[in-house]
């Protein structure tokens, strides 16, 4: 069994236990919520984004989760300015072309205000001439900032962003800065390659 960390990463706090920064004022990390010896994060949440981070003991598991290859869904809300309409949803879904090369086709859709979530400290940026809107964004992939760039892409910049869910795991019950732990079915091992047989003396 692997070890699993469920946590919900307030906004402004790194997604790892040291701050390797220059900067004069130190910022918080997870050090500064989670007190477990021996746990990794699997995967990565931008300082400025908020919700689900994994961490795990087992070295397999971090892989299962974080590599693009196992395309593990994740499920964002994001509040984006603006009110996209059906073409910039359907964009979404389809794929967005960003510098890096196009995204992977997605699942998108807009959503109502979620009720369940908390104040942001700090609050967002508010334009009383520019509407805000909630979409609920699905992607596999892992690229930089991807959500972000994705909406920006199809006229619809984001204002907040939330991960709730890593495939089956969610943030459901967790309040900002609040983890819980889960024993998990560890990824089997592959076993690693027989060494070569010995061979035998001829006889002359």
């Amino acid at each position: 069994m692997a070890r699993l960390i469920l946590f919900n990463k307030p906004f402004g706090v790194l997604s790892q236990f040291t701050d390797t920064g220059s900067g004069d004022s130190p910022r918080q990390t997870l050090s500064d919520h989670i007190d477990l010896p021996g746990v990794y994060a699997a995967g990565r949440l931008d300082r400025d984004s908020e919700g689900l981070l994994l961490l795990t003991d087992d070295g397999g598991l971090q892989a299962q989760i974080a590599h693009p290859r196992h395309k593990m869904p994740k499920t964002y809300l994001v509040q984006v300015e603006g009110a996209p309409d059906p073409a910039a949803i359907a964009a979404l879904c389809e794929g967005v072309d960003l510098k890096d090369g196009p995204t992977l086709p997605a699942q998108a859709r807009r959503i109502a205000p979620p009720s369940n979530l908390w104040e942001r400290d700090p609050p967002i940026r508010v334009r009383k001439s520019v509407p805000d809107s909630w979409i609920e964004l699905i992607i596999r992939e892992g690229r930089n900032r991807q959500v972000r760039r994705m909406t920006a892409a199809v006229g619809h910049p984001t204002l907040r962003l939330i991960r709730w869910k890593i495939g089956d795991w969610s943030l459901d019950g967790l309040a900002p800065g609040q983890w819980r732990e889960l024993q998990v079915a560890a990824p089997a091992r592959k076993p690693g390659p027989k060494p070569p047989r010995a061979r035998k003396p001829r006889r002359r």
